[in-house]
């Protein structure tokens, strides 16, 4: 028997004051995520705690079952819920610096990743100098009581800068780096300077207005006590300290960075060469062609010589770059005969190598596929 007209107004009357409840229990948890912050700050704590994180989800999705709600649903309002938590905490947090009214000076910081670095450390409280290409005139009153040099430059000008520049930093000085390759510019900042060094890696780009959840690779390069605050502020900030050696980076970075750029760049030439009308194929596409699509129009909406920069970097990834390239024209014998047999034992071969992250992948990707839909 369906509800009368009334029965309905009542039963929406209901909602809507379940509504009003559920938004004034995240206010009230927002006031105590505040007061977690603030405990935090005065400890010195990291904004991220993954362990607490997945052992509440664990805990709600077990509660969400039990009351019948389809946990999924529960994992996502819990997960958006939690990232606005650590926002929260990281805005308050991003005003606590852990060495506060330290010098930091950031060599070029003019730029757009030096920009951010200038503006993460302002906010906490350091006295933030910058050294760009018109101020190597002024660098002994920049240096002078420098505790934190970042060198924010590129690649190719790294060693050069570092020579430059460790002459004039104070002997305790830390000096870092955020290039995206490692040996070359860490072997040049131990050789010029006799102090503290530590290479990083920022794994995202000067568009990003929050370091929630950022990786940032960490190098140690000398006097790794030295260097501890400063990765302490770094994951005050909300971010997450994966440490490797230069070399291990370096050769990992040309799979992570320099061969998904170079593949996503090929792509988006191939299109172009084509002429392919960009907006007809969206009108044909499931939302996993729109997001492979976006991965690619991504790559093109950014500035190219970063990304000259990142593949052309060193010998090894061109070296990486070249076998790439003669592995997919193997492919060519293969598509050419139509040898369909082959494409399906190779297919498998490689899906058994992937293993349990294919499930993993599955998972993921549904995941943004469904916000997707969601949004567009």
């Amino acid at each position: 028997m369906k509800p009368d007209s009334n029965d309905l107004a009542s039963l929406r009357h209901k909602i809507d004051d379940l509504d009003r409840r559920l938004v004034e229990l995240l206010a009230e948890r927002g006031r105590v995520v505040a007061e977690v912050a603030e405990w935090k700050r005065a400890h010195d704590q990291p904004v991220y705690h993954p362990a607490r994180e997945e052992d509440l989800i664990s805990r709600r999705r077990a509660q969400g079952l039990g009351v019948g709600l389809d946990p999924d649903l529960v994992e996502d309002i819990f997960r958006r819920v939690m990232r606005d938590s650590r926002q929260t905490q990281g805005a308050t947090l991003a005003s606590h610096g852990v060495r506060p009214g330290a010098r930091v000076l950031v060599v070029g910081g003019a730029g757009a990743m030096g920009s951010c670095l200038t503006r993460w450390f302002s906010e906490a409280g350091y006295r933030v100098a910058v050294l760009d290409r018109d101020d190597w005139g002024r660098v002994e009153p920049l240096c002078e009581g420098a505790e934190l040099t970042i060198l924010s430059v590129p690649i190719e000008a790294t060693a050069a800068v570092a020579a430059r520049l460790a002459p004039h930093l104070p002997a305790r000085c830390v000096l870092a780096d955020v290039t995206s390759i490692k040996s070359g510019p860490m072997a040049a900042m131990l050789a010029a300077h006799p102090g503290p060094v530590l290479g990083l890696h920022p794994m995202f780009g000067p568009t990003t207005t929050s370091l929630d959840k950022q990786i940032v690779v960490a190098t140690p390069g000398r006097e790794s006590a030295a260097c501890q605050w400063l990765l302490d502020q770094l994951a005050a900030w909300g971010a997450v300290i994966v440490t490797a050696n230069a070399a291990d980076h370096d050769e990992t970075m040309g799979f992570v960075q320099a061969l998904r750029h170079f593949a996503s760049f090929a792509f988006g030439q191939y299109l172009y060469r084509k002429g392919v009308d960009l907006h007809r194929t969206l009108d044909f596409s499931a939302p996993i062609y729109r997001l492979e699509l976006g991965m690619v129009g991504r790559l093109f909406a950014q500035d190219p010589g970063l990304y000259a920069e990142i593949i052309f970097a060193t010998p090894e990834r061109r070296t990486l770059l070249r076998e790439y390239i003669e592995s997919v024209a193997e492919n060519v014998r293969m598509i050419e005969a139509g040898d369909r047999d082959t494409f399906i034992a190779e297919f498998g071969r490689i899906a058994e190598w992937f293993g349990p992250f294919s499930d993993q992948a599955i998972r993921e990707s549904s995941y943004l596929i469904d916000k997707l839909v969601e949004r567009f």
